[in-house]
């Protein structure tokens, strides 16, 4: 069954917009697989959303969301660095937005080391590692934006092409999200 799952309100920004409740993610985070498993990525209405959220700019709602996806893959597996990696991404770009940027560095580098752990010729979880690891490696030197819209042309390149996006994105580069 396919799950459509609306944005929040607003993006979360620690100090600078309100938190959301608790329970605001448990529906779609309960649609995550037992295991985490790469093949069935197009199935996974948890991660798929998730990336909708990352590429759309809500980067703390996409930490929250791909968290159960993660802890579902085994360890050690390319899917769990993969999706770890995607949520340092994503950490990365929330701190690129609040105005701290050695954060972001930090981040982004954590984010590469993890794509690093998956031969760079693989597609995991939907997406070619090799572009991962670029937008990792080219996120420290992005505005938020700019870190978004690379990791949304690396879900274009593979991801979208494969599967439909759970709701539709329009505009989302037109100005910020708030």
């Amino acid at each position: 069954m396919t799950h459509a799952f609306a944005f929040p309100r607003h993006a979360y920004l620690p100090g600078q917009t309100p938190r959301h409740d608790e329970a605001a993610f448990d529906a779609v985070k309960a649609e995550a697989p037992a295991v985490t498993r790469s093949e069935e990525s197009g199935a996974n209405v948890t991660w798929r959303h998730g990336l909708d959220l990352f590429a759309a700019g809500y980067f703390w709602e996409a930490h929250e969301v791909l968290e159960p996806v993660w802890m579902n893959a085994a360890p050690n597996s390319a899917e769990r660095h993969v999706v770890q990696g995607e949520i340092q991404l994503a950490n990365a770009a929330l701190k690129l937005k609040m105005g701290r940027p050695k954060a972001a560095e930090r981040l982004s580098a954590i984010a590469g080391e993890l794509f690093h752990r998956v031969p760079a010729t693989e597609v995991v979880m939907g997406l070619p590692v090799e572009a991962l690891r670029e937008a990792a490696a080219h996120a420290p030197d992005m505005d938020w934006p700019e870190q978004a819209q690379a990791i949304e042309r690396v879900l274009e390149m593979q991801y979208n092409a494969q599967y439909p996006p759970c709701h539709t994105k329009q505009g989302m580069w037109k100005g910020d999200i708030s």
